[in-house]
């Protein structure tokens, strides 16, 4: 059986309903309207939508095995090479994907996400990953100079 989403900008997308549950927030919609009527997802455009649903799609046919890991310990270096090439996007295509895996409480995608922001923050000064996310310095070079000082315990030596 296949649901259909609409996106922000009003396309159409026919998802199978197993796939598309891999969504909390889709699959607490069809709980609450049932599987006839078209879900709505204003926050998500079609673009960012069709590659929510390629990621689903290859994650329900490709399931990853439960790891066997302590599930505490957050990691940066276990992405799949699949994934690794999904999100091999523009930036402001990735922050897209992650605010639609947040909103469409898809976690594995948001994690994800996180996850490769995070190797592109990975070993990099302040002023790297200001650059990397065109970010401006809004500090006073006195004001940079205390929260230095104040953080110093967190550099490698």
């Amino acid at each position: 059986m296949s649901i259909k989403l609409i996106s922000a900008d009003e396309r159409t997308f026919d998802v199978d309903r197993e796939i598309a549950s891999m969504s909390v927030t889709i699959r607490n919609m069809i709980e609450d309207i049932g599987d006839d009527a078209a879900i709505p997802l204003p926050n998500v455009t079609g673009k960012i939508l069709e590659k929510v649903i390629t990621y689903c799609k290859y994650h329900h046919e490709h399931p990853s095995a439960p790891s066997e890991e302590k599930k505490e310990e957050k990691r940066t270096d276990d992405i799949s090479p699949w994934d690794y090439e999904f999100c091999k996007v523009e930036q402001a295509t990735l922050f897209e994907l992650i605010l639609a895996a947040n909103y469409l409480d898809i976690k594995s995608l948001l994690d994800l996400g996180c996850k490769t922001v995070a190797n592109m923050i990975k070993g990099k000064t302040p002023e790297e990953i200001r650059r990397t996310f065109n970010i401006r310095n809004d500090f006073t070079p006195e004001e940079e100079e205390q929260v230095r000082k104040e953080n110093e315990w967190c550099e490698e030596r």
